[in-house]
């Protein structure tokens, strides 16, 4: 079987992800692009147009092993999602992320964030973990076995640790905007409406039925330890423009 065929096995919205890590951090890594030209800054995107900041800040990953576990926990935590919680509703998952991508692009501007990647992260951490099931277990650098619904406050304080007040805030943001999604689409319902797609999307994934969400939480796979630690150790150190996104 061919890579492509294992790659469009990836369900669509994770795949653009994953896709559009790979795609702006790569360049960025070989010195093809500088990297002061993918990350926000305000008043070139509001003065000058350079719209292009607005999508690259949120795919900017970490520096070598830390990039592997920028992608690794970006496509654990968005297939989880879209495989298990969105399964046939990818296109009311792309709609949610991009509303939540909003939401952190909101919160971070007083902060003057120039990148949004961790934020993001953490956001699709926070609505994993809140939608498994109680005492689901994970591990953590494949040395600790922590509660799933804790993985994200550990993160944090991780960022605080290693990168001060300013990446705490950063990654707080990402955590009150996955907070805010798991509580109004899935646990209360209360913002359903909003999450709908519209039909032009859902035309364009090819999506029939209405929105996913509200009470009926589904549970993720519990991942042993050593398993965990290969495919996306939630403890990773992330470095580069990933461990600064304050600064």
């Amino acid at each position: 079987m061919s890579l492509v065929d294992e790659i469009l096995k990836i369900p669509p919205v994770t795949r653009f992800l994953c896709g559009s890590l790979l795609g702006v951090s790569l360049p960025m890594m070989m010195n093809i692009v500088s990297p002061y030209k993918l990350l926000f800054v305000r008043e070139l995107v509001t003065q000058r147009y350079e719209i292009w900041r607005v999508f690259t800040s949120f795919f900017i990953g970490g520096s070598g092993i830390n990039f592997i576990f920028d992608l690794a926990m970006t496509y654990r935590n968005s297939d989880d999602l879209e495989s298990r919680h969105y399964a046939g509703r990818s296109a009311d998952y792309a709609w949610q992320l991009l509303l939540a991508a909003a939401g952190i692009l909101a919160l971070n501007i007083p902060l003057r964030t120039f990148v949004h990647t961790r934020a993001l992260l953490i956001a699709l951490t926070y609505v994993s973990s809140s939608l498994a099931p109680p005492g689901t277990q994970t591990s953590f650098f494949g040395l600790l076995t922590i509660n799933a619904k804790f993985l994200p406050y550990v993160l944090v304080g991780m960022d605080l640790l290693m990168g001060g007040p300013s990446a705490a805030a950063v990654s707080i943001s990402g955590a009150v905007v996955g907070h805010l999604w798991w509580w109004g689409v899935w646990h209360t319902g209360a913002l359903r409406g909003w999450g709908s797609a519209p039909s032009w999307l859902r035309s364009l994934m090819g999506q029939r039925g209405g929105v996913a969400g509200a009470v009926n939480i589904g549970g993720v796979h519990v991942i042993p330890p050593r398993r965990e630690a290969a495919r996306a150790p939630g403890g990773a150190t992330w470095g580069g423009p990933g461990r600064r996104l304050g600064d």
